[in-house]
């Protein structure tokens, strides 16, 4: 969906009717410009030093590694120990024993139920069957689970020959006791024994025995009362418990190799000391020299490319959102003018100047003067005067750069306290100013510029082992005078680039907003009552659009012009007519709703001869959209019946002309204003009536799919209707009938008849 800008800013008409705005020659130059911009201001920290140095020779400097390097065989040392402190790793088997147990008392229960069978013979079955039944119990686990994922090969070995090692042998007097009992006492046996067992293999089990000691406890704490079925449940019970942890070999194996895997590697740091003056350059030295790029001889232009490379990437990254925002904001046709990129490089230009002379500042003296560097300006500047996300971004690339212009007397190429402070006071600057609606809100953002980044440097300093008072003194001294030099500069330099630029900001709207501007006084005095429908959509308008974030200072400076079209014919709106004669009952109603629609044009002409911003501009013409004046339309379908001929006219030649509503803004102005309108109407308005208007207005519009072309959902519709209604019954408190105690009695007899 299009969506006009609707951000805290915009390039004014009237700036430089100029094609150069748009031409695509000119954008490049600029970006051009842009990467030169950050490539000078980056060569001088990240192209490093080389060094004249011959194999077998000692070295006259000490030389320190310009970045970071892997040291390959300290690594792979780190890797064999951290495998070596790995424990074994043991594995559970889900066995199931209580299958066992029940499978043999109903072998039991069978075998004892064959009269044809001795009980000498019996024994002699139990005997030989029972611990038969345990070696076919786990050979099948093994046989269903050899080649599956669930264990491995090696697991499933080590639990045969644990099993049998911890393998349990009934006494002889169990064997002579199984065939006594009765298939009652069997049943009796079964749930408990299963009962028993399932609770002891819950737990996991590297020694069997100590589950089979609990059994005597669990067994004559169970609801078998006769000693025989205890007794044979205790010895059964322990004979099918078996260990379900064992070692797994491979487990540990991988064990070991993730250990390896996550072993950090021992890294060469950047300022490392790689050589020491005098030491023999060794043929290890010299390739590692060679790799790091620090031999003269190599004569490489790879830092000086990355540099270049860093530069384009962050044009490109900061150009590409810059785009993709304006986009979105202004429409899919929309592009960020040559305007708005000149702009952008005065302000990054000017923030990099002050870094650079900043950074020109530093000594022993002062090691930390860089915290006095006013790095949130630019970032300031972007969001005053161009856009809030593009801001974020801007304070995102202020960090980057800051951490290494700042970077003075370093070895590394960031610096993370600069950059920790950049993006403190950057994002803060950013989140302060966003709303700004008075030159004074500059100082407070200012103000809070410098808290939050005392707070951060503070909390640096702490952080140190033994931090130096004196220097965090004046570190936070630095610090807190950086946010009222950013204040300074800014409020300084925004006139410039109001004036310069043509620029819409939110200070300008402000100043937009003020009732002795020459449209508002027109609107006073010859339709007071537009005027005051104006003061109303506004106040509307406003607290709907801050509901689902939209510029609601936009909103209501919009609202006050909307209607600007009315001063041409004003006796034809019914707010000016103050009861009298509406001539509207003697014309045409086809004349009468050209007459209507021509306002949106009209207000929108008037604006621009008297060149003010495009997005107050969009919202006049864009307020109604394509909406049906079903009232005239209707009227003429009438007068042709009652002339007996067919009507000549279509539905959409009583719409406006639109377009339909680009923006957030000009869409909640088109609801606001319609429900103003409704709500005045009424003589005695009910919350119950207020509440269905609205809905009604939003549904309508909605079913005419006037909100296709913005970007309103229909949460954030809900959230509007919510948000004029309680706004409505605030201005019309006064006016509004609820209900007294005994209508809402009535009422809910009356929906309990209906239900």
């Amino acid at each position: 969906m299009n969506r006009k800008r609707s951000g805290p800013a915009s390039v004014s008409a009237s700036f430089s009717a100029g094609g150069w705005k748009h031409s695509g020659a000119v954008r490049v130059l600029l970006l051009l410009v842009f990467v030169l911009l950050f490539y000078f201001s980056l060569a001088s920290r990240l192209v490093p030093e080389t060094y004249d140095i011959a194999l077998n020779a000692k070295s006259a400097h000490d030389i320190k590694a310009p970045h970071q390097a892997v040291d390959e065989k300290a690594t792979l040392e780190a890797q064999e120990k951290a495998a070596d402190k790995v424990n074994p790793v043991y594995s559970n088997v889900a066995l199931h024993n209580e299958l066992l147990i029940d499978e043999i008392l109903v072998r039991i229960d069978q075998l004892n139920q064959d009269d044809q069978v001795t009980t000498e013979n019996k024994v002699d079955i139990y005997r030989g069957e029972i611990p038969q039944r345990l070696d076919s119990f786990i050979a099948s686990f093994v046989s269903v689970n050899s080649g599956s994922e669930t264990y491995s090969k090696s697991l499933l070995e080590e639990m045969q020959k644990v099993i049998q090692a911890q393998k349990y042998s009934l006494p002889e007097e169990t064997y002579y006791k199984l065939p006594r009992l009765t298939s009652e006492q069997i049943a009796e046996m079964r749930p408990v024994a299963r009962d028993i067992v399932r609770r002891l293999v819950s737990e996991s089990l590297a020694d069997a025995e100590t589950a089979r000691i609990k059994v005597a406890e669990l067994v004559n704490g169970s609801s078998l009362s006769l000693k025989t079925e205890r007794e044979i449940v205790q010895e059964l019970a322990r004979f099918v418990l078996t260990p379900n942890k064992f070692y797994d070999k491979d487990a540990t194996e991988e064990a070991k190799v993730q250990a390896k895997q996550n072993t950090p590697a021992v890294v060469i740091k950047q300022g490392d000391v790689i050589v020491k003056a005098g030491q023999v350059i060794t043929q290890d030295l010299y390739e590692r020299l060679d790799s790091m790029g620090l031999l003269k001889e190599q004569k490489t232009y790879w830092p000086q490319l990355g540099v270049l490379l860093l530069s384009i990437l962050f044009v490109l990254s900061f150009y590409g959102y810059s785009e993709l925002t304006s986009a979105s904001s202004r429409g899919s046709s929309a592009k960020m003018s040559n305007v708005h990129l000149l702009m952008l490089l005065i302000i990054c230009a000017i923030n990099l100047l002050m870094m650079h002379l900043v950074a020109l500042a530093h000594s022993d003296r002062w090691p930390n003067v860089g915290f006095l560097a006013p790095i949130a300006l630019g970032s300031m500047l972007v969001t005053l005067l161009i856009d809030m996300h593009l801001g974020l971004v801007s304070a995102l690339l202020f960090t980057v750069l800051s951490s290494i212009i700042l970077n003075v007397g370093q070895q590394t190429v960031f610096d993370f306290r600069y950059g920790f402070i950049a993006a403190v006071v950057s994002f803060t600057s950013v989140l302060a100013i966003h709303r700004a609606s008075q030159r004074s809100s500059i100082l407070k953002a200012g103000i809070m510029v410098s808290l939050f980044g005392s707070i951060a440097v503070v909390a640096l300093m702490l952080v140190e082992a033994e931090p130096d008072r004196i220097q965090l003194m004046e570190s936070v001294g630095f610090m807190f005078a950086s946010g009222l030099l950013t204040a300074v500069l800014v409020i300084g330099m925004m006139p410039f680039f109001e004036m310069t630029f043509g620029i819409l900001s939110a200070l300008k709207l402000v100043e937009l907003s003020n009732p002795n501007h020459p449209l508002l006084r027109k609107l006073l005095t010859e339709t007071p009552g537009t005027y005051h429908h104006s003061l109303m959509v506004g106040n509307l308008s406003e607290a709907a659009a801050e509901a689902v974030g939209a510029n609601g200072l936009l909103c209501r400076v919009g609202s006050f012009y909307h209607d600007v079209g009315k001063t041409k014919r004003p006796s034809y709106f019914i707010e000016n007519q103050n009861g009298g004669v509406n001539p509207h009952d003697k014309l045409d109603p086809k004349v009468s709703a050209s007459i209507i629609i021509a306002h949106a044009r009209d207000g929108a002409e008037m604006l621009k001869q008297h060149k003010l911003p495009k997005p107050i501009r969009d919202i006049a013409e864009q307020h109604h959209g394509t909406t049906f004046l079903k009232f005239f339309y209707y009227k003429a379908v009438k007068q042709a019946e009652q002339q007996g001929v067919e009507n000549p006219w279509s539905e959409d030649d009583f719409r406006y002309p639109g377009p339909k509503a680009q923006s957030k803004e000009a869409a909640i102005v088109g609801i606001a204003d319609s429900v103003e309108a409704a709500v005045r109407s009424l003589d005695h308005p009910t919350i119950e009536q207020v509440e269905n208007i609205i809905g009604k207005i939003i549904k309508d519009r909605l079913d005419d799919q006037q909100f296709n072309e913005c970007d309103l959902t229909l949460r954030e519709m809900d959230k509007i209707a919510q948000t004029l209604k309680e706004t409505v019954i605030g201005m019309f408190h006064s006016r509004i009938e609820y209900p007294d105690d005994k209508d809402l009695k009535n009422r809910k007899e009356a929906k309990e008849q209906q239900a």
